[in-house]
């Protein structure tokens, strides 16, 4: 049996441990993850272990690993996420749905020191070649992944972010432009919104889309309304917190939750149309009074409730408009042929697209910018100004065409 080593006042060492005569110092000897010998120092014992422990911890962590280079493009992923503490929980879920579905079994476990911006640009051109991903899903993917590469370079483990320039590479193929969500015309929203009308199986959806469609709200947003948060004296709205789904634990189950808006400037006051006033007394009487017994994160009286008894959720309002879009074009399509007129066709939709129509028409009417972002909630004005463009570029061509009407001087 091996002869314990032990230290000048007779302590037994452990294995890599020694003290040297002639200083007296405590040495730890290990190899680190590239098979270079590595040295720990200290006075006395106490402090050297102290310093192994933590060596070890850091190895358990893979902090050495890290160090070396040598750490897969998930191991950065994950501690950057541990370092994003002032996220909101439906933000850091999301992240993790994108990055879990999209990188996390394939291009996540390359090591990140050997990564190239050629082979970023290969695995975005595979997820929207093969995968065919949306260009709007890719730059998700894409704001998850610069800044974990961002966070390597800062931690000196490699020189330059592989991913910079990439987004700007991808688009200049014609192929991969962003998409761009079109409001429906006033010919679209008057024949989506009679259809539900007169339709005896829709009709109880037209309270909700009336809602959607005269105030601009998020889906969230109006599916949290509750009936204190209205104000028919000064017919306003106010948009304090929205309802939000998101999975929970391992099943990844949905559940609702109750956040803030969407950023700071979403919590703001809309002004109530007559037309919405109508449909929120409508859902009043629906619910006898206003009553139901929901209880969401301590809140409660919220004006939406399906036929359990429950608030709605987004994929449900979205599922419901593609039901209802597919029956009117059908009938549609038929109605035109009898009438002998062209038929008006409805896109393929979802909620947000209301609120995109609700702001378009809102900038067909109003030229204030500021008016416009404060009833929409957007934190940016250049949101606002696209959209603004986009409908004043429809009105500049019928004043045109009025004007070739009217204009009788060549």
């Amino acid at each position: 049996m091996a002869k314990a080593r032990k230290d000048l006042r007779g302590r037994a060492l452990r294995k890599g441990e020694m003290q040297r005569s002639s200083d007296k110092r405590y040495v730890y000897s290990y190899t680190d993850p590239l098979g270079r010998r590595k040295y720990l120092y200290a006075n006395d014992l106490v402090t050297l272990r102290q310093k192994e422990a933590e060596l070890t911890k850091n190895q358990l962590d893979g902090l050495d690993i890290y160090v070396a280079g040598k750490a897969t493009v998930n191991f950065v992923f994950d501690r950057y996420m541990s370092l994003k503490t002032n996220l909101r929980q439906t933000t850091r879920s999301n992240y993790l749905y994108m990055y879990d579905r999209f990188v996390r079994e394939t291009f996540g476990n390359k090591k990140i020191a050997d990564i190239k911006f050629s082979d970023v640009l290969q695995f975005y051109n595979c997820l929207l070649e093969e995968q065919e991903i949306q260009i709007n899903t890719l730059e998700s993917i894409h704001t998850l992944l610069h800044p974990t590469f961002q966070l390597a370079v800062r931690d000196d483990i490699i020189r330059n972010n592989p991913t910079d320039g990439v987004m700007a590479e991808i688009k200049k193929n014609s192929d991969h432009n962003t998409g761009v969500r079109h409001a429906l015309t006033i010919p679209q929203q008057r024949a989506f919104m009679e259809h539900i009308a007169n339709h005896p199986v829709y009709c109880h959806w037209w309270a909700l889309f009336t809602i959607l469609l005269g105030t601009g709200c998020r889906i969230g947003e109006a599916l949290g309304l509750r009936w204190e948060d209205l104000d028919y004296e000064n017919r306003a709205i106010s948009i304090n917190h929205s309802l939000v789904y998101y999975p929970v634990g391992d099943s990844r189950t949905s559940v609702q939750h109750i956040s803030k808006p969407k950023t700071k400037a979403g919590e703001r006051t809309i002004p109530m149309l007559d037309s919405v006033k109508d449909a929120f007394e409508m859902l009043w009487e629906q619910q006898e009074n206003g009553w139901n017994d929901v209880e969401i994160d301590g809140m409660h009286g919220f004006i939406f409730c399906n036929r359990f008894g429950n608030v709605p959720n987004p994929q449900s309002v979205n599922r419901a408009i593609k039901r209802i879009v597919a029956d009117y074009n059908a009938s549609e399509e038929v109605n035109a042929k009898k009438e002998h007129r062209e038929a008006v066709m409805l896109p393929d939709f979802s909620a947000h697209h209301l609120r995109h129509t609700f702001c378009t028409r809102l900038c067909e009417q109003e030229t204030n910018l500021k008016v416009i972002q404060s009833i929409m909630g957007h934190k940016d004005i250049k949101t606002t100004m696209d959209i603004y463009a986009e409908a004043t570029e429809e009105k500049k061509q019928e004043s045109f065409e009025r004007l070739a009407a009217t204009l009788n001087v060549f």
